[in-house]
C-alpha cells in the first residue's frame, strides 16, 4: 500500500499512515499556507509546496523544514506543481511549476534552479484568459506531465483550458473543442495511454487520443458540473471519482459549502455516492486520489474528515483518527500518496 498520505490545510500539512493496522495523523507547521504540494516518488522526503504570495518552497527531511526554492521563478504566486514520474536527469526527478500570473517553470537538479517556459504565453487563446474572482489575471492551475511519454505534458490553466506540449515545453498547443475551459484537475492512468481526464468547472472531460480531441460527459451530474479533484482507480481506467458541487459558490468555505462525490464506472452516467461520506450540507469540497500500489482503492479528504474506499469507489468509511477542531472551518488544497 502507499507508504503515506498527505494533505495541506492552513498552515499546516498532514501526514496519514497506517502502521501495523493502526492509522494515525501527524501535524507539521510550515512557513506560509500552501496551495500545492507535491513529493518525489523517487526521494520521497523530498516535498515542494507552493505559496500564494510567498514563492515555492523545498523540504528534503519529508516535511520538517522547509527552504525557499532556488533562483529563477520570477512569480510569488505559486499554484500547481508536479514531480515528473518518467524524466529523471542525473538523479533528479524533473519538477514543474506553475505561477499566477500564467508562466511555467522547470527544475532539473531538484529545485535548486529553474528554466522559465515562455512559449506558453504565445497560444491564440491567451487574450481570453482569466480567473473570475481575480479578472484581471489567470493562473497554471494544474500540470501533468505524461506518466508514459516524457516529452509530452498537459497545463490546465484556469480559466482558459488545457494545453499540450510534445517537447518538454519548448511549444504548445492551444486548447481543443470538446475540453473545458475552466480547468481545475487532470490527472491520467498508467493502463491507459493517451487518456487524459478533466475535472472543470464546466463538468468532465477526457481525451482517448493525447490531447488530439476531447470529449465533455455530464451525464448524471445533473446539477452538480462544478468538478474539482478527479481520481481513477488504477486498475480501471473506465472507473473514475469526482468532487462536486453545484458551483463555486458552494465548494470550497465549510460555511456554506455543499458537495459531494460523484462516480462514474464503464461509460455509465455518473452517479452520487453517499455511503459512508458525510451530509453535502456543511462538506466542503474533497480532494481525491488513488495509488497504483492499491487498485480498487481511493482516498479522498475534506473539512470533515479522511475517508477510504476499498471497492472502488462504490462506499466508503470514515479513517480512525483523531481529527482537529480546527479542521472542520479549513478548506484542504492539495492531496498526494506515496
Amino acid at each position: 500500500m502507499t507508504s503515506a498520505l498527505y494533505f495541506v490545510a492552513g498552515r499546516s500539512i498532514y501526514e496519514v499512515k497506517k502502521i501495523d493496522s493502526v492509522w494515525s495523523l501527524n501535524e507539521m507547521k510550515v512557513p506560509h499556507e500552501f496551495y500545492c504540494l507535491a513529493v518525489d516518488s523517487l526521494r520521497p522526503e523530498r516535498m515542494y509546496g507552493g505559496t500564494f504570495n510567498n514563492g515555492l518552497w523545498i523540504s528534503n527531511n519529508g516535511g520538517m523544514k522547509w527552504e525557499p526554492a532556488g533562483a529563477g521563478i520570477f512569480h510569488d504566486r505559486v499554484l500547481s506543481v508536479a514531480v515528473s514520474p518518467t524524466e529523471i536527469i542525473n538523479g533528479y526527478s524533473v519538477v514543474w511549476t506553475g505561477t499566477e500570473p500564467s508562466e511555467l517553470f522547470r527544475s532539473e537538479d531538484g529545485g535548486k534552479t529553474w528554466s522559465h517556459f515562455p512559449k506558453l504565453l504565445d497560444l491564440p487563446s491567451k487574450p481570453t484568459w482569466r480567473f473570475p474572482p481575480r479578472p484581471h489575471t489567470h493562473h497554471v492551475r494544474f500540470i501533468q506531465p505524461d506518466l508514459h511519454d516524457e516529452r509530452k505534458i498537459y497545463v490546465g490553466i484556469e480559466l482558459g483550458g488545457v494545453m499540450k506540449s510534445e517537447d518538454k515545453g519548448i511549444s504548445w498547443e492551444d486548447r481543443k473543442p470538446g475540453s473545458q475551459y475552466d480547468c481545475h484537475t487532470l490527472t491520467m492512468n498508467p493502463l491507459a495511454k493517451g487518456r487524459i481526464y478533466e475535472a472543470a468547472g464546466g463538468g468532465f472531460a477526457e481525451s482517448l487520443d493525447g490531447g488530439k480531441t476531447w470529449t465533455t460527459f455530464n451525464e448524471g451530474l445533473g446539477s452538480d458540473t462544478y468538478l474539482v479533484d478527479i481520481a481513477v482507480d488504477p486498475a480501471s481506467p473506465d472507473t473514475m471519482i469526482a468532487s462536486a458541487a453545484k458551483g463555486a459558490y458552494s465548494a470550497y468555505d465549510p460555511e456554506r459549502a455543499s458537495t459531494v462525490i460523484v462516480r462514474r464506472e464503464s461509460g455509465n452516467p455518473w452517479e452520487v455516492i453517499s455511503d459512508g461520506l458525510p451530509e453535502r450540507n456543511g462538506s466542503s469540497i474533497f480532494s481525491l486520489l488513488s495509488h497504483e500500489s492499491e487498485p480498487g482503492v481511493f482516498y479522498a479528504v475534506n473539512n470533515l474528515g479522511i475517508f477510504q474506499s476499498t471497492d472502488a469507489g462504490k462506499s466508503w468509511k470514515c479513517l480512525p483518527v483523531e481529527w482537529p477542531n480546527s479542521l472542520k472551518k479549513e478548506r484542504v488544497h492539495w492531496f498526494v500518496a506515496v
